[in-house]
């Protein structure tokens, strides 16, 4: 089996997903940092391998990690073992640390932000109407990354003055370009960072799921300090990340399908269709890390041997034509049925689901909306994605935004 080495620089993911994909529904790589794993390229066989109990979090069950192959500079050690929480544990432990989380972002939960979503969303536009007519706007940085990061401060009590703070740290936690010898630093700030957060909540407790896990705790569900701490990074970090991805992504589906843009804007396609299309076929999260097989497992007609590491290549699955026929990779907005699993399948199915979309339900009509003109103000061929071998993320979104509706048109 050809490994294949995954680009740390990220210049062409939809050529290295069609690599994966042409190695067959189980395909050896190398991730940056020269750390070998495995990873599920076909939707068939990742929905499977979600659902397997063989396939588990524990990175004791890893044989690189036993062998002391993988070091703690490693720029992905962060993701690879992130410490306890939801994300790295099964079974018990997992439904334990699982359930209030799902408690408190539950559809029906969801859908009581919608009015702080709104005011947000519509907060943001004016500020993007007052910006000088004409001028090009990094639309990630001026829409896309304010929203979800503060709708997800807000659900867990995350402070906006720690905003800035949190972004830098992020930015180094998911790059594989943070030098090695800055990684164990930016990991020790982060649980510096988030500590002093739930010590505040501890304090001053308020009516957010940081307050809400630490009570739990107190009650006797026995959550340990390390515990809610970790679970406190992982939400804010995936809560914001894969959200803001998601309208980056649409924007740019929709400026380069003019067609299906001009449909979705005239009524004929309704948001929710782009939304779940853009997940499948542009998905904000390329790969994730990363699970550990206890046996071996066959996968097709190859084998994940026992002890190995497994990533999920979203972005390859995504537009697998076994699973999606032969227009797999094409955007297609009225693709029905669109089973997509962007999101994870199984017990660690991402529980942020249902509040990711209500985000992009609400700013995605209301963008368009006001700005109806708006256009990309660079080539899409000049588009770049950053350093992040597990987001399918851009730099920037360079846009103009033409004339805010109801607007001077002089």
């Amino acid at each position: 089996m050809t490994r294949i080495a995954l680009d740390p620089f990220v210049r062409d993911l939809d050529g290295e997903s069609a690599a994966l994909r042409a190695a067959g529904p189980l395909a050896e790589v190398e991730l940056p940092g020269g750390v070998h794993v495995y990873a599920v390229t076909r939707h068939a066989e990742a929905r499977a391998l979600l659902t397997d109990s063989r396939v588990v979090k524990d990175i004791n069950v890893w044989n690189a990690w036993q062998r002391g192959e993988i070091p703690m500079d490693w720029p992905l050690i962060g993701l690879a073992n992130p410490g306890r929480s939801m994300l790295t544990v099964d079974g018990a432990d997992h439904r334990r640390l699982r359930t209030l989380v799902a408690q408190a972002l539950t559809v029906r939960r969801v859908e009581r932000l919608r009015a702080g979503i709104e005011a947000l969303t519509n907060a943001s536009l004016e500020k993007l109407a007052a910006l000088p007519a004409g001028q090009p706007v990094d639309l990630k940085a001026e829409f896309a990354y304010p929203l979800p990061m503060n709708v997800i401060s807000e659900l867990m009590g995350v402070d906006a003055a720690d905003h800035p703070r949190l972004k830098e740290l992020f930015e180094k936690f998911f790059s594989t370009q943070t030098p090695p010898e800055e990684v164990p630093q930016m990991m020790a700030d982060l649980g510096t960072l988030f500590t002093k957060i739930v010590d505040a909540k501890r304090t001053n407790p308020g009516d957010d799921l940081t307050s809400a896990l630490i009570a739990a705790s107190e009650n006797g569900d026995h959550l340990t300090d390390e515990e809610i701490v970790n679970t406190l990074q992982l939400i804010i970090a995936a809560g914001h990340e894969t959200t803001i991805s998601l309208i980056v992504n649409v924007v740019e589906a929709l400026q380069t399908h003019p067609e299906q843009r001009k449909k979705v804007l005239n009524g004929e396609i309704p948001w929710d269709g782009v939304i779940e299309e853009t997940l499948r076929w542009n998905t904000p999260t390329s790969h994730v890390l990363i699970r550990f097989a206890t046996e071996d497992i066959e996968v097709g007609d190859k084998i994940l041997p026992k002890g190995e590491g497994l990533i999920v290549s979203f972005g390859a699955l995504g537009r697998d034509e076994e699973s999606y026929g032969p227009t797999a990779g094409d955007f297609d907005a009225t693709r029905t049925p669109n089973r997509h699993i962007a999101f994870g399948h199984g017990p660690h199915v991402c529980p942020g689901a249902a509040l990711s979309r209500l985000e992009a339900g609400i700013a995605l009509p209301a963008l368009y909306e006001r700005f109806p003109e708006l256009d990309l103000a660079v080539p899409a061929s000049e588009l770049r994605n950053k350093p992040i071998v597990t987001q399918n993320d851009l730099h920037e979104l360079p846009v103009k935004l033409g004339c805010p509706f109801g607007g001077d048109k002089k």
